[in-house]
């Protein structure tokens, strides 16, 4: 008897998943789904979790997504979530603490301002930054040149944000200018 290739989600598919909530397929590996939840981010699933139940299922294949069209679904799924955001932790170190922004004057008051709440504001920048990125490569009456020339403008202020870098817990959130920019 001749064996059937399952049928797997395509990108776009909408999700639940008991633990992480509502979510986006945005790609398919051989035994998981990327998913971008709502709540908690991007996150591997296996294909057989019991937690994990499809509510819209989008382009079924029996193949497994190559990048660019996961970067294009991708592209598509943030402008319909623009809004959401995923999170990003604090490091353990400055969970609590103040931010004093210290006068020269010696009689003037120092301000004070919760440290999560700074940390909460860089990041709204730098998500910012990324949406406003990802317009401006898909935009269709800019040249490839127009595109490069601002792309490098977006880079220079991701490499001015760095030194917000110390704030985060992951690595991976961090801002990267020219010299830790990855290549495309």
């Amino acid at each position: 008897m001749e064996e059937m290739e399952e049928l797997v989600l395509g990108v776009g598919s909408r999700v639940q998943h008991t633990q992480y909530g509502p979510g986006v397929v945005i790609g398919v590996k051989y035994a998981q789904y990327v998913v971008t939840f709502m709540n908690d981010g991007i996150k591997e699933v296996d294909k057989t979790d019991p937690r994990f139940e499809v509510l819209y299922s989008e382009n079924k294949t029996t193949e497994v997504e190559t990048v660019s069209e996961v970067e294009k679904s991708l592209l598509k799924i943030l402008r319909l979530w623009g809004g959401v955001t995923e999170t990003v932790k604090l490091g353990d170190r400055w969970t609590g603490g103040t931010l004093i922004l210290q006068p020269k004057d010696g009689g003037m008051k120092p301000k004070e301002i919760p440290i999560d709440v700074f940390f909460h504001k860089i990041v709204m920048v730098r998500d910012r930054l990324r949406v406003l990125e990802q317009q401006l490569n898909a935009h269709k009456l800019l040249s490839d040149e127009d595109k490069v020339n601002l792309q490098q403008y977006i880079t220079r202020i991701y490499g001015s944000l760095t030194t917000f870098n110390v704030l985060f817990r992951d690595k991976e959130h961090w801002f990267t200018g020219e010299k830790g920019a990855k290549e495309d």
